[in-house]
């Protein structure tokens, strides 16, 4: 017999921190579902950040050591290591796949705390956003997927659409506005995608990756690459996701 109650979830809300949640049209997702030629599959970086863009970059998502983020190169260099753009975070500190993430797995003075797991943390996501702005013509007309089992809101009544894997709730407002969740609270998730309404670019992210993938032109997979706030990799879009 099944003794757990129900989880409670609060009823879905009109927005999520700033961003306007749709319930009624869908049609700006059309594209995405439809899909594209060379439409990605689950686990590949194409179905993670749409397929169709002319290159893709893996944007690495910290570790930390006291509360400040560490790049991965830098757990690398420590364990006498090298960062490729496939590599995957428990090869980099030489654990099994199906490691537990537990703190003392840590190394002293270079990590305490693995990297945020799930779409764009806040902070990157921060880094991001100047940068996604200068190559779009339209940062103040975007749209963004949440997946919806994250658990907090009900969105079994909000209509939804599909990804590879994944049901996502559609949202919209600004570029700016994509960090606005954690104005509801501290650990809110970011929307898992975005893209703005001219598709110069899409970004993707998922409850189980440690990366967020971008995809779009190879002037803004240059600039990410060289953006010094962002440990950022250029990657392929069937290569597998992490």
């Amino acid at each position: 017999m099944n003794d757990y109650g129900m989880v409670h979830r609060e009823t879905a809300p009109e927005r999520y921190g700033l961003l306007r949640v749709e319930d009624a049209d869908l049609s700006p997702t059309d594209w995405i579902t439809r899909g594209a030629s060379g439409y990605g599959g689950f686990g590949t970086v194409a179905g993670v950040a749409v397929p169709g863009y002319a290159a893709y970059a893996r944007i690495l998502h910290p570790a930390e050591l006291d509360e400040r983020p560490v790049r991965w190169s830098t757990v690398a260099s420590a364990y006498g290591r090298d960062v490729a753009p496939g590599t995957d975070w428990h090869t980099l500190i030489g654990m099994d796949r199906d490691y537990h993430n537990a703190s003392e797995y840590g190394l002293p003075g270079v990590w305490d705390e693995h990297p945020s797991e799930g779409p764009t943390p806040p902070a990157v996501a921060s880094a991001l956003i100047p940068v996604l702005a200068r190559h779009t013509r339209t940062p103040e007309r975007c749209w963004y997927g949440l997946w919806n089992g994250y658990g907090r809101f009900d969105f079994d009544r909000t209509p939804t659409f599909e990804t590879p894997g994944r049901d996502e709730v559609l949202l919209s407002g600004t570029l700016a506005e994509a960090v606005s969740p954690v104005s509801l609270e501290a650990f809110a998730e970011l929307p898992d995608l975005w893209w703005p309404q001219d598709r110069a670019w899409c970004l993707g992210g998922d409850v189980d990756l440690v990366s967020t993938y971008v995809g779009g032109s190879d002037a803004l997979i240059a600039d990410l690459l060289a953006a010094p706030e962002l440990e950022a990799h250029r990657v392929a879009p069937g290569d597998t996701v992490g």
